[in-house]
């Protein structure tokens, strides 16, 4: 069983994000552990880039304030290493097509099985192109995780079919931040999931509350949670780690009732 597989093995996952190096890679490490010992099932960890096309203004703001701090891809890469000296909770980055092609996709794909990094998401390549990336990260044994939005529709169970490690599954319309509705029909794209595959599912974008996540994870088998994150960054700066780590503690909670 790969530690994807182990963070949806024992019920409702509850999936955390954080940009890392907003403010500081201290603090992101600081918060990481927080999360951890709060239940987080897997963590997404976001490599900032200058152009996040799928995030909404508070993310985007944690890209530019980590980019300003002069964090960089071999920089996340030593942290992740100092992480897995003691953590073994599963990690997946989440970053897009350029950061990886900068880096090389060999070089990275790489670097992340050396450290411990489990999955890849890149919200700006669509399910057709992910050839360019697919052999590489089956290479190195790093799933690389698509996503099925409102608009994949008939392109749902072809997704399903070739998941790997578990499918992100995009609450809403537009770009990720929290949402006080969420009115898309998930259940309709679940059952169709469901129908075509048996990797699990989670879904993202818009949920901030504990009754979202509960809500969400009754549906499908997880929750995951970004915005509402950054948010605390933003606010609580390097004393956020704590803060966040109550955060999520209520949000497991809330997903382990669904």
């Amino acid at each position: 069983m790969t530690k994807i597989e182990n963070a949806f093995a024992n019920g409702k996952t509850f999936i955390p994000f954080i940009t890392c190096g907003d403010p500081d890679l201290d603090t992101t490490k600081a918060a990481i552990r927080a999360m951890v010992k709060a239940g987080a099932d897997l963590i997404e960890l976001g490599i900032p880039f200058s152009d996040p096309t799928a995030e909404g203004p508070v993310i985007q703001g944690a890209n530019v304030r980590a980019l300003k701090g002069g964090v960089t891809t071999d920089k996340i890469f030593a942290m992740v290493e100092e992480l897995r000296r003691d953590l073994t909770t599963p990690l997946v980055f989440m970053t897009y097509a350029n950061v990886v092609f900068s880096y090389g996709a060999e070089r990275f794909m790489a670097r992340c099985r050396e450290v411990g990094v489990s999955g890849l998401i890149l919200p700006d390549v669509p399910f057709e192109e992910k050839g360019e990336f697919s052999s590489i990260c089956r290479a190195y044994d790093v799933a690389l995780i698509s996503l099925i939005a409102p608009t994949s529709k008939d392109r749902i169970a072809m997704i399903a079919r070739e998941a790997e490690g578990f499918l992100y599954l995009v609450s809403s319309l537009g770009v990720t931040g929290t949402r006080s509705e969420i009115t898309t029909d998930l259940k309709a794209i679940v059952d169709v999931v469901r129908a075509n595959t048996t990797i699990p599912c989670a879904i993202g974008f818009g949920i901030s509350t504990p009754e979202q996540a509960r809500n969400m994870a009754h549906l499908a088998d997880g929750a995951i949670v970004g915005s509402a994150i950054i948010k605390l960054l933003a606010e609580h700066g390097t004393g956020a780690p704590s803060v966040i780590g109550d955060y999520v503690a209520r949000m497991k909670s809330a997903v382990l009732e669904a």
